[in-house]
């Protein structure tokens, strides 16, 4: 955050897990963001951002590191978001998890201690895990909104969905019934 009233202006999430015990299979969680166009803040996403497509058509997003197993030291997975740069028609950006089920069924309470952290600059916006929504495949996180001066503002959203990756990208950003 560069001042109060240009509210964040970059931000970057975070993603970590342990990797699976000897014989099982890996967990391969994703990092996502999804961009909304403002009159569509609730609809399906302008774009995504994720391990299969890692970059913002317009260069604002990017997934840093991107991991399939959890070994990583650190953070797995590291996505930056340049608020700032981002065009005046998107209004809305969602953070979200996505575990791939191409092993079979994975759940956040089978993956071993995953965990987000969310930071502009130093400051840390929000940081936690899914222990709440354990039994979900996917989880949205949290977003940020542009607000009426242009200011992007951020909050926290953490809610989980039981659906698979490719559905949940679509219909994450909706309204929850």
């Amino acid at each position: 955050m560069s001042g109060l009233s240009k509210g964040i202006e970059r931000a970057e999430a975070r993603l970590k897990w342990d990797p699976s015990p000897l014989g099982a299979p890996p967990s391969d969680l994703d990092l996502i963001a999804a961009t909304y166009r403002a009159g569509a803040e609730h609809g399906e996403p302008a774009y995504l951002v994720a391990f299969d497509s890692r970059f913002s058509p317009d260069g604002t997003i990017w997934l840093n590191r991107d991991s399939t197993d959890g070994k990583g030291l650190g953070f797995d997975e590291v996505l930056t978001l340049e608020l700032d740069r981002l065009g005046s028609d998107y209004t809305r950006v969602v953070l979200a998890v996505a575990i791939q089920q191409g092993f079979g069924r994975l759940e956040f309470q089978t993956v071993a201690n995953p965990a987000y952290q969310i930071v502009t600059g130093y400051t840390v916006l929000a940081e936690g895990d899914f222990t709440s929504i354990g039994a979900a495949t996917a989880a949205t996180v949290a977003e940020f909104t542009r607000n009426a001066s242009g200011a992007w503002e951020f909050r926290t959203l953490l809610a989980g969905f039981d659906t698979d990756p490719d559905t949940f990208s679509r219909t994450m950003g909706r309204r929850p019934s």
